[in-house]
């Protein structure tokens, strides 16, 4: 217990864990009984890792009745203890992930999906160096609809869009701060901050670690602090696909190389084109990205983002350094060769869409996959095959593909289907209302 040692100010500690939906689910216990759950664990339903957004049981589940419902253990995963700066008390969190009771990691969980990826790269030498774009929008939902927060410093609302602006970063200085040391306390490695396209939206980088699970991490846990933080501040933050109809949806885009056993970048070989690894992964992300667009677009709002002409792409394509495109080679220097996958929405679960984004990578590689060229121009004047379009399109596409059960376990795959589809039924009966209040800062 050398980390609650050397912190005597933590009062409670909770357990949680990532569902399916990104959901944290877990436990609160005091402090004395941290000790028990650092080395026995805690145990509730496996079924509880499926849950839909509403936090209820998936009908017809496997997991539930048919077999009793049984326990699960969750056991500490090797992030350790972890400060929640936006509570009043003193507390911190326990990251857990879900076992079998023999011990063995449960196929069902969404991190485990993204360790097994991972260690299918380290049986061929190579390690993923991952990084993530965070967008969010900062509201004021205190009304009968969502706006732009007032800034603190002015007392004024600014509408329309603060690209890069200094001026909307100052005028939430305040929030920025405390998001900035809280990221410190909890070792979430945040770069620079941007004002977005949208009105009182943000985005924050954080930096490439050659470590998937540590940085599905840090953005599961990021979205969580900027929620918290924000409540703090009087505000709300929402990273929901599309909050505003008439602005810039939220996106989650990831970067990432692929690194051989001597820290050798393997997409990199000094010449501009890139190496043959590098296209053989673009075009194992190009692949993956119909069957898996239930990943990166899980709810029923995150379709409204996907639309022509709204700085997320729709076509299915690859360029150098052109932001039309799904799958982006950044420019730079020619030694950080690396691949931006830009299709996910910020309402993503963050260990489901590194698992989808390296695995389809990986049979890339591993089918020594070609690409075809790269575009030139405007993608979405092109006639290019498309995202699909609509939560159904892209469940039944998920359900069919062959490359999501080479990607993940077919439990799992069958699990999600289960749950996206009663999500669609019962979302089809809110009004637009109860669907923006649904999500806003849920996912």
């Amino acid at each position: 217990m050398s980390w609650l040692h050397d912190h005597p100010e933590v009062r409670n500690v909770r357990c949680g864990a990532a569902d399916l939906n990104g959901q944290a689910r877990g436990k609160r216990v005091p402090r004395r009984f941290a000790e028990k759950l650092e080395t026995e664990g805690t145990r509730f339903p496996l079924s509880v890792m499926n849950l839909d957004i509403w936090g209820e049981d998936i009908d017809d589940s496997p997991m539930v009745f048919e077999t009793g419902d049984p326990d699960g253990l969750l056991l500490p995963t090797e992030r350790g203890y972890v400060p929640i700066p936006w509570l009043s008390a003193p507390s911190a969190l326990i990251p857990v992930w879900m076992h079998s009771e023999d011990g063995t990691p449960y196929a069902g969980d969404p991190r485990h999906a993204l360790a097994n990826v991972v260690a299918r790269y380290k049986a061929l030498g190579l390690t993923p160096v991952a990084a993530t774009e965070m967008e969010f929008y900062l509201i004021d939902d205190s009304g009968r609809e969502i706006r732009q927060p007032r800034s603190p410093q002015s007392g004024k609302r600014r509408p329309g869009a603060e690209i890069l602006s200094l001026r909307a970063l100052d005028a939430f200085d305040a929030f920025f701060n405390d998001l900035y040391d809280a990221c410190e306390l909890m070792d979430i490695p945040a770069e620079a901050a941007i004002s977005e396209a949208g009105t009182g939206q943000f985005e924050v980088n954080l930096e490439h670690v050659p470590d998937a699970l540590k940085a599905a991490d840090d953005a599961w846990l990021f979205k969580m602090l900027v929620r918290g933080l924000a409540r703090n501040h009087g505000m709300a933050a929402s990273f929901m696909a599309k909050p505003y109809e008439d602005y810039a949806g939220n996106g989650l885009h990831t970067h990432f190389s692929i690194i051989d056993d001597a820290g050798n970048n393997m997409m990199a070989n000094d010449t501009f084109e890139g190496t043959e690894l590098l296209h053989n992964a673009i075009a194992g992300c190009l692949k993956g990205i119909p069957d898996l667009a239930l990943i990166f677009a899980p709810h029923g709002n995150s379709y409204e983002r996907l639309v022509p002409n709204s700085h997320a792409p729709t076509g299915i394509c690859w360029a150098y350094e052109n932001r039309t495109a799904s799958i982006r080679v950044p420019g730079g220097s020619l030694k950080a060769r690396r691949v931006e996958h830009r299709v996910a929405g910020g309402d993503v679960n963050p260990y489901l869409f590194l698992a989808a984004v390296l695995g389809s990578a990986l049979i890339g590689i591993e089918d020594k996959l070609k690409p075809g060229p790269p575009i030139t121009g405007n993608a979405y004047d092109q006639d290019l095959p498309q995202v699909p379009g609509t939560w159904a399109e892209a469940i039944e596409a998920f359900d069919k593909s062959a490359i999501a059960r080479r990607i993940f376990d077919p439990m799992l795959v069958d699990n999600f289907v289960l749950t996206k589809r009663q999500e669609m039924l019962n979302f089809n009966e809110l009004t637009p209302e109860e669907q923006l209040d649904l999500y806003l800062d849920t996912v």
